[in-house]
């Protein structure tokens, strides 16, 4: 059958239909000035009837009837002397359009007194880096006029700048980090700190943007994120920064909230995490949180250097493979891993080189989840056994193609014991808790364009993927549903995403493979 053409109308008009709808809205604004003093006189008539009823409504029953009566006397003077009715439509239509006027209070032309003075004291304090000797037309200048620097500038309630466009000379070196940290490092402190700032560089129209960024929500609780297999929720950021929006449940209110997602499997390009943050930052939180992700999916083995016990609401769930804390069980359990990669990646070889697709039992992820490994290299070290972190370079290596992801977790005095394949192959970073620039530069690879603020709450950090962007990042609210101090809301929502509990506490996660083959076989093979 023949396809017929689209109308005209269809596969060409959607110039006339744009030209269409700015006559339309052309002609809607033409009316309402045009109508603009009868609008106002009916809106004023409007608002003078419902005062007559409201005061018709106040008066005593007793009263009405002498009201009614001094009401109809006026009616009738105003009718009996001459041109009174006429005088008395004037003044009606005068009263109606005094009432029906715009009353909102005018906005303000410019800043007031107090603002200008921020706003002087800020282009003060640019001109030492905007300004040189040789230039003719100094556009900063000591005692210069700040409106032509700073063309758009907004103010809070508490009169302190959150938005401002800033003008800077062609001659200002903002292709080098050091002095584009030196301006921004200026702002944060003129214009109030305690606040996060948003730096915007547009280097082709020499032109800095510096807004106020609002606090991301914290009140955002475990929940089972409509995510696809292979993608985990990191957290939650700004809006602005991702193109994607999750439905939560906040009580019995529901809400779209931009999340940060990363993606894992054989297609990810950052198969592996390393999360870094001071004690109480919210590492162990996200760690948890990934954990109950992952196991919708797939199996988890956790490794918990510090032994605190914060996974034990995982210990016997179906898909965990075990819990370790003791170095021990630690290294049987990683040594395992190892063996379990190898086995995974002659399996995918062995069914590639036959045409086949992949086993069933290799499709399924492997998690790998180190919370302060670092705290067991150092007891292996002083009983001279094998550092955990050297049993990781399989999983590392060749986690992508045999569909196994590590996630590890330190502290930041930490981060030098970390060994070179967890650095070198941990392309997704989360840094947590109050850092420094230096810090998060050196974890991330590149600065935020946001100023660090001192005092954030547990899971405020910063997550950058590869050689993505850095975004802000807040980690939602995972707790140990047994610590005392975890609220019942927080409680029951970790509670009900936890799997039923089939696998013994006691298994013993190197049962569960026979005969690894090494990985040189898999070399040979393929």
């Amino acid at each position: 059958m023949a396809r017929r053409p689209l109308p005209r109308i269809l596969s060409n008009g959607s110039a006339q239909i744009a030209r269409s709808r700015e006559l339309a809205r052309t002609a809607a604004d033409s009316a309402t000035d045009v109508l603009h003093p009868l609008i106002t006189i009916t809106r004023g008539l409007r608002r003078l009837a419902g005062a007559g009823r409201r005061k018709w409504g106040d008066t005593p029953k007793d009263r009405r009837g002498p009201l009614l009566f001094l009401v109809a006397s006026v009616v009738l003077v105003v009718a009996l002397v001459p041109y009174g009715p006429l005088l008395a439509v004037i003044i009606l239509m005068a009263a109606a359009a005094w009432h029906g006027r715009d009353r909102r209070p005018a906005e303000p032309a410019g800043p007031d007194e107090s603002q200008t003075k921020r706003l002087q004291s800020l282009y003060e304090a640019l001109v030492p880096y905007f300004s040189t000797a040789e230039d003719p037309a100094p556009l900063y200048a000591h005692g210069g006029e700040w409106d032509k620097a700073f063309p758009t500038y907004e103010f809070d309630d508490t009169g302190r700048v959150s938005r401002l466009v800033i003008h800077y000379p062609a001659y200002f070196t903002d292709g080098e980090a050091d002095s584009r940290a030196r301006i921004e490092q200026l702002l944060h402190a003129k214009s109030g700190r305690g606040r996060e700032y948003h730096f915007a560089w547009d280097e082709e129209a020499n032109e800095l943007a510096v807004s106020v960024l609002p606090p991301l929500p914290t009140d955002i609780a475990a929940q089972r994120f409509v995510t696809a297999p292979g993608e985990t929720v990191l957290g939650f950021t700004d809006p602005t920064d991702v193109q994607r929006t999750l439905p939560l449940t906040h009580g019995e209110e529901q809400r779209d909230v931009p999340p940060v997602v990363w993606r894992t499997g054989t297609r990810s390009t950052e198969p592996h995490l390393l999360v870094a943050g001071e004690p109480g930052s919210g590492t162990t939180t996200l760690l948890r949180s990934i954990a109950l992700q992952a196991l919708q999916y797939g199996d988890v083995l956790i490794v918990e250097g510090g032994g605190t016990g914060e996974y034990a609401c995982l210990t016997g769930r179906d898909g965990v493979l075990a819990i370790e804390c003791g170095l021990t069980g630690t290294l049987a359990s990683l040594e395992w891993a190892a063996h379990e990669t190898e086995r995974r990646l002659i399996a995918a070889n062995r069914a590639r080189q036959a045409g086949d697709p992949a086993p069933d039992d290799i499709k399924r992820p492997l998690w790998i989840l180190l919370d302060r490994p670092s705290a067991l290299g150092l007891l292996a070290g002083a009983d001279g056994r094998q550092d955990p972190q050297s049993l990781l370079q399989a999983p590392l290596r060749h986690g992508r193609a045999a569909n196994v992801t590590v996630v590890v977790a330190d502290h930041f005095d930490c981060l030098d014991t970390l060994s070179d394949a967890v650095r070198q192959h941990t392309r997704a970073r989360v840094v947590l808790g109050p850092a420094s620039s230096s810090q998060l530069a050196a974890v991330l690879g590149v600065p935020p364009h946001t100023t660090p603020t001192p005092d954030v709450p547990p899971g405020r950090g910063y997550a950058r993927l590869g050689s993505g962007p850095v975004h802000r990042l807040q980690v939602p609210a995972t707790p140990d549903p047994y610590d005392d101090a975890t609220t019942e809301n927080h409680r029951r929502a970790v509670l009900d995403l936890l799997p039923t509990r089939t696998t013994p506490a006691d298994a013993d996660p190197t049962q569960l493979t026979a005969n690894p083959v090494p990985a040189e076989a898999a070399v040979a093979e393929g």
